[in-house]
């Protein structure tokens, strides 16, 4: 263990932290439209489902590694193996946490672009009279190269400032007032859409299952979201987990932080659809959801002007808490098996991180032709990297972590170190793990489950099934 690593002040302040990495784009932009696509509540009760088979045992796992070792994805698999293999899955974590930034910080930056738009009073104009005029503005505000490029550097420009002073003072700091800002926001949003009229078409969208819509296809999206909102498999738990002192209760982190994930990416269905019924609207927009259909629907309602604001605001900082845990994991790499010092490390992998990034950003513009074909299909730059973070990156990372507990570091030693900390709640934490069959069942999932089901995932995500 380094002698002068940060840590966390305190569980709650991890606790924050974590969930703000989980909570991202993918809670308050991809949840609400695949649930469109796939039957609402009845996709929700099966994701729910893939969140305790799946999501729970590998984030245990994952901080677990973290709180153990001290280390960054590298650095842990070295210390609890001496095989080459186990190493270079730590720097597929890495590497993949690397390749997300690289697109997410263009995501980023529409967001942020949006909270500037709606400030501005731009949704209340004719170029948002309806979500194809809305499609068409931000069809054409990609077409600039600078407007993309420069809301790209501001969105990291934005998570470097944070990362800059460190652990307690820039990570701890920015999550304890970005996390409660953005679940305030989101209550604002989700209130202000129950009382809308016709909202209770949207709550029993969300809410009462459309069993038909269910087939092998919705199951396995569930599974891949399940697991991918809870930012797994890309070294970004493990990496937060080594901040954390070993009086922390592991399980009952993990369990919160699940909790708090599911139950924001429910809100923010509740605050979309909601808004989407009451309009009269197609709840199966797809991804244009967010930037297409919601800016005109927003811009109708009493006040609609500051609750288009807050709602991009509260995407804004949903971005950035994500994207602060993700460039982390590369800073961590860097201080901990290279002794480059803190400042350093974040300003060279920030940097690295932006030029990987120009080809993304400029993949809606000058580089939109330019063009690989993949699966039958033209892939830009900005989509080679999505498909390689999430369809390859982040299922392998995940399934190595499921084997590597389940078959090399052992279900007996997981358990042990599990145990290791203070648990303050007699539901949660160490209770649980103490009780008669937790072993054997997190075990079982751990070995068998958790490594068919993530299989299943990445077979189908890269097209073969």
């Amino acid at each position: 263990m380094q002698e002068n690593r940060e840590q966390w002040s305190s569980k709650t302040s991890f606790i924050l932290a974590a969930a703000g990495s989980a909570v991202g784009l993918g809670n308050i932009w991809k949840f609400p439209y695949i649930a469109g696509e796939n039957g609402g509540a009845a996709f929700l009760f099966i994701y729910l489902i893939c969140i305790i088979l799946i999501g729970l045992p590998i984030l245990n796992i994952e901080i677990l590694l973290g709180r153990t070792t001290k280390k960054n994805p590298v650095g842990a698999f070295v210390a609890l193996s001496d095989s080459t293999f186990w190493k270079y899955v730590g720097v597929l974590g890495v590497f993949a946490s690397f390749t997300i930034l690289s697109f997410y910080s263009v995501v980023g930056g529409w967001s942020i672009a949006y909270t500037y738009e709606a400030l501005i009073g731009t949704f209340n104009t004719t170029a948002f009279d309806n979500p194809s005029a809305a499609g068409k503005f931000f069809d054409l505000k990609n077409s600039s190269a600078a407007w993309v490029l420069g809301y790209h550097t501001l969105f990291l420009s934005l998570v470097v400032i944070i990362l800059l002073s460190g652990v307690r003072a820039g990570l701890e700091k920015a999550s304890k007032f970005l996390m409660p800002v953005l679940i305030f926001i989101l209550l604002i949003l989700v209130v202000q859409g129950l009382i809308l009229p016709d909202a209770n078409k949207g709550v029993s969208f969300l809410f009462q299952p459309d069993w038909s819509k269910i087939n092998g296809q919705t199951i396995l999206l569930a599974l891949g979201h399940a697991f991918f909102t809870l930012s797994l498999g890309m070294g970004a738990m493990m990496t937060y987990g080594s901040y954390l002192s070993d009086k922390d209760d592991v399980v009952n982190a993990s369990y919160l932080v699940a909790f708090l994930d599911t139950i924001i990416a429910i809100f923010a269905g509740l605050a979309i659809f909601t808004v989407v019924f009451s309009s009269g609207y197609d709840p199966t927009a797809g991804p244009g959801l967010v930037f297409h259909v919601l800016p005109p629907l927003l811009s109708d309602l009493v006040g609609g002007y500051i609750f288009a604001f807050l709602f991009f605001l509260l995407l804004s900082i949903a971005a950035i808490t994500s994207g602060i845990s993700i460039l982390e994991v590369s800073v961590a790499y860097l201080v901990d098996e290279k002794n480059v010092p803190r400042k350093k490390a974040v300003l060279i992998m920030a940097s690295l991180v932006y030029l990987a990034a120009i080809p993304c950003a400029l993949s809606f513009n000058i580089l939109s032709e330019s063009t690989f074909d993949f699966q039958g299909k033209p892939f830009t730059f900005f989509d080679i990297a999505d498909y390689l973070a999430s369809n390859v990156l982040l299922p392998l990372g995940g399934l190595f972590l499921a084997i590597f507990a389940g078959y090399f570091w052992g279900i007996d030693d997981v358990i042990k170190n599990l145990l290791v900390g203070e648990s303050n709640s007699i539901y949660f934490g160490n209770s649980i793990a103490k009780s008669k069959n937790f072993k054997s069942i997190f075990g079982f999932t751990v070995k068998y489950i958790c490594p068919f089901l993530i299989f299943l995932v990445f077979l189908y995500s890269i097209g073969w099934i």
